[in-house]
């Protein structure tokens, strides 16, 4: 494939991947910087597009790993160190309030999860065990959809039930 070829096929593709990278980011400026990340990276490696196959999905592939990287790179940016004796800032922490005196407690918590009804109780449950959404689907014998939509209801009336005790 020549060169023109590819950057043509490429600009031909840029529609579909800004759509794709502001599912990634829901922000539109990052949604622009990840595109543009992708297309410098297409370039740059355009010798190891096989010729014959899904260009769109070689492109959107590239775009996950860029996106999951930076991810992954703001995740350890946002990492405390402590490389002091005993992890003194760590443990060295003022309690704001006493956790005896707060008004929403653990107790209350667990009340209102158990007033959930099953099909949203479970799903939240495994969740909260620290299943992932396809275990969980799997579990149940649900699509992982619909395990996605339960436990964000679930929250969603927590929340509800909760606000009061705030």
């Amino acid at each position: 494939m020549s060169t023109l070829e590819f950057n043509n096929l490429l600009t031909s593709n840029a529609k579909y991947l800004k759509g794709f990278a502001y599912n990634f980011t829901r922000n539109v400026e990052d949604a622009e910087d990840l595109l543009q990340d992708t297309m410098v990276k297409a370039l740059r490696y355009k010798d190891h597009f096989q010729e014959g196959t899904n260009f769109k999905g070689w492109l959107f592939t590239i775009m996950r790993n860029i996106f999951i990287n930076n991810y992954k790179r703001k995740k350890l940016r946002n990492t405390i160190t402590d490389q002091t004796t005993n992890q003194y800032f760590l443990n060295y922490g003022k309690v704001s309030e006493d956790l005896v005196s707060t008004r929403l407690n653990e107790k209350d918590i667990n009340r209102a999860i158990a007033t959930l009804t099953y099909e949203f109780r479970t799903p939240f449950q495994l969740f909260l065990d620290g299943f992932h959404y396809d275990e969980i689907a799997q579990t149940m014998g649900i699509p992982m959809g619909t395990v996605k939509s339960r436990i964000f209801h679930a929250r969603k009336r927590l929340m509800d039930d909760l606000r009061d005790l705030r």
